[in-house]
C-alpha cells in the first residue's frame, strides 16, 4: 500500500489504531534496550510507550500524517522520539547500531523483505532484539484488521527464513484479540517473534 493511502488513513483526528501500545510489545517490553528502531510506527503509540519507559526510539515511517501525530502524542505525553519518514523498501538501518527493532504490523511485499530483513539483522547490536507481531496468513479468514493479500501476511516459516541470522526466543502463531482503535477490532490470528541477534565470537 502507497504512501498517499497511509496519509488518508492517518489524517483524521482520532488515531486509526488507538493511542495505547501492542500487547504483544507491552508484555516483552521489559526486554528491550535502547536505541529502539520502531518500523511502520505510524502514530506513534508503540514509539510514544517505550519512550515513557526511558527508551531513546526512532519511529520510521512512509506517511508524514501518522509521524506528525506520533511527535504531537510525544509532546501531549511528556516525552520525546525521533522520527524518520521513509519507504522501507529503500531504508537502510545503521548497522550495528541498534539495541532492538520492533515490526507491529508492519506488512510488506515478499520482494520488501527481502530487502529489508537483512537489513535489519545487520542493524541490531549483538545480543540485541527483534521483536515481530504480524497478522498470520490464516488472518484471512477472520476480517478483523490487515491486509487482504496473502503476500504481505506472515507465517513461522516466514520469519524463519526472514531472520536466519536471530535465534529465535518465541516464535509462534496463536490466536488473540487484538483491539486497537477502530482499524483492528477483533479475535485475530497473528504471528509473534522474539529473536536475538548471536553475541560477536570472541
Amino acid at each position: 500500500m502507497s504512501g498517499p493511502f497511509w496519509d488518508e488513513r492517518f489524517a483524521g483526528a482520532d488515531f486509526f489504531y488507538g493511542t495505547a501500545p501492542n500487547d504483544f510489545l507491552a508484555e516483552h517490553a521489559a526486554a528491550l534496550s535502547g536505541p529502539v528502531l520502531s518500523l511502520a510506527e505510524g502514530e506513534g503509540r508503540n514509539a510514544v510507550f517505550l519512550a515513557e519507559r526511558g527508551l531513546d526510539v526512532l519511529g520510521v515511517d512512509l506517511a508524514a500524517t501518522g509521524l506528525h501525530k506520533a511527535e504531537r502524542l510525544a509532546a501531549e505525553r511528556g516525552v520525546r522520539i525521533r522520527t524518520l519518514q521513509a519507504d522501507l523498501a529503500d531504508y537502510v538501518p545503521e548497522p550495528g547500531a541498534w539495541g532492538a527493532v520492533v515490526s507491529i504490523f508492519a506488512h510488506l511485499p515478499a520482494a520488501v523483505r527481502a530487502r529489508l530483513y537483512p537489513r535489519v539483522e545487520a542493524a541490531l547490536r549483538p545480543g540485541g532484539l527483534l521483536l515481530m507481531e504480524a497478522y498470520s496468513e490464516d488472518q484471512l479468514r477472520y476480517g478483523t484488521g490487515g491486509p487482504k493479500d496473502a503476500d504481505l501476511l506472515m507465517t513461522v516459516d516466514k520469519v524463519r527464513a526472514g531472520f536466519p541470522a536471530l535465534a529465535p526466543l518465541l516464535l509462534r502463531q496463536t490466536e488473540r484479540e487484538v483491539r486497537e482503535g477502530q482499524g483492528h477490532t477483533g479475535l485475530a490470528s497473528v504471528v509473534q517473534f522474539v529473536g536475538r541477534k548471536p553475541l560477536a565470537a570472541v
